[in-house]
């Protein structure tokens, strides 16, 4: 999901998260959200019902579904989950208001698949003062990945731009490679990546051309990649932009390979892109849908029963997901033995090692290192359909311990 800047909306927090009621303070040892008698747990989340993206409410309906789905299937070693979700319109101030909320009244022992890039940063202020986990955020913000309360499985967009290069260029043994990438946070990050792999392997790009979020016309960008001679086009943007530029290189008779990241492998991209999409390269953390999975066939099967209306693509695959990190960190914390409070939840997520999460394969959390998603595998539409066609490998050292810019 594309990463959005959030200095402005998190400096207006930190008054928020000042004002918070005495009773709200340094809560993190206390067993709160924990009914032991009933051996319930209470998690919550904040979601767009409202506002410009109401669409990502796909993203919790999944979540919920996965908690449904355990719940429906003997719980968490025989623990029910309890999930809570507040609407809070996509905009930062009113992620943090409400989630304050649902730690005072609804008692919430953390948050799990909260929607957003910039909301979950909001709240970050307020989660450090009364010992908050957030768990599984779906967004991208390089604080995730080192704050000591933040679990996030989504990795750094570089990541996986390196992973579409280092497919392009080992396994495809293609050299002239092209990057088409959204001027904006999601783009920049893709570029980063995309740069310091590509020079790692000594290669230089043919082309690199910036393009608007709402671009849709790619006649320009595309003669420029054609006068290159680009073998292969790695685009970072949305799946409307990329089943754009997919037309006007039909149109132009351009032939090269084309990659993307793993949030356009979605049947959304099919309807947009139709037939041009088969062939396409997506690095991704996430399994393909389609996959046969236990993890992922309880998704399909979770979804259907509960939220028939929604679309089973990449989506819900990923708020599945998110939320799956909480089940499997929970897990942890029961079979140490340790109290149910939530710095020992924090402590157990961190003892998470190579683990499966729902579509996510691999998955460690290490203390002072939140990278949750380690590798990525290759995915290939094919035949209306996405396939893997290179399985999961570690992300390459070179751009995975690159400090960030």
């Amino acid at each position: 999901m594309p990463s959005l800047k959030t200095l402005a909306a998190a400096a207006g927090l930190l008054a928020l998260a000042a004002a918070a009621p005495a009773q709200a303070q340094n809560t993190g040892n206390k067993n709160i959200g924990i009914d032991e008698a009933k051996k319930v747990v209470t998690v919550g989340a904040f979601t767009p019902v409202t506002g410009p993206v109401p669409f990502y409410a796909i993203l919790t309906h999944a979540a919920d579904a996965y908690f449904k789905h355990v719940n429906e299937n003997g719980g968490i070693e025989g623990w029910t989950v309890k999930y809570v979700t507040q609407d809070d319109g996509y905009e930062p101030a009113r992620s943090a208001s409400v989630t304050r909320q649902m730690v005072e009244r609804e008692g919430i022992f953390a948050l799990a698949a909260s929607v957003g890039t910039a909301t979950n940063t909001a709240v970050l202020p307020y989660a450090r003062e009364v010992g908050l986990p957030v768990v599984g955020p779906i967004g991208g913000a390089s604080a995730f990945y080192v704050d000591p309360n933040v679990f996030p499985l989504l990795p750094d967009y570089g990541w996986s731009a390196a992973m579409n290069v280092d497919y392009a260029v080992n396994d495809l043994k293609l050299k002239k490679i092209a990057l088409l990438w959204e001027n904006d946070e999601l783009g920049k990050s893709g570029k980063r990546g995309f740069d310091l792999y590509m020079k790692h392997v000594g290669l230089e790009p043919v082309e690199s051309v910036p393009f608007d979020v709402k671009t849709t016309s790619f006649a320009p960008h595309i003669r420029r990649v054609a006068n290159a001679g680009a073998e292969a086009v790695v685009l970072f943007g949305s799946n409307a932009n990329l089943a754009a530029a997919l037309k006007a290189a039909d149109q132009a008779g351009v032939s090269a390979k084309w990659f993307a990241p793993f949030f356009t492998a979605d049947p959304s991209t099919f309807k947009l892109a139709g037939d041009l999409l088969n062939g396409v390269y997506f690095s991704s953390w996430l399994m393909p849908v389609t996959s046969g999975e236990p993890s992922v066939a309880a998704y399909r099967a979770a979804v259907k029963k509960h939220y028939p209306n929604d679309a089973q693509g990449v989506f819900g695959l990923n708020g599945w997901s998110n939320a799956a990190v909480f089940g499997e960190g929970f897990r942890a914390l029961l079979k140490s033995g340790k109290p149910l409070t939530r710095e020992n939840l924090v402590k157990a997520l961190e003892t998470l090692d190579g683990v499966t999460v729902g579509g996510a394969k691999g998955v460690s959390f290490r203390a002072g290192d939140h990278r949750g998603t380690r590798q990525e595998g290759i995915i290939q539409a094919q035949n209306g359909q996405f396939v893997l066609v290179r399985d999961f490998r570690p992300y390459p050292d070179v751009v995975f311990n690159a400090k960030a810019e």
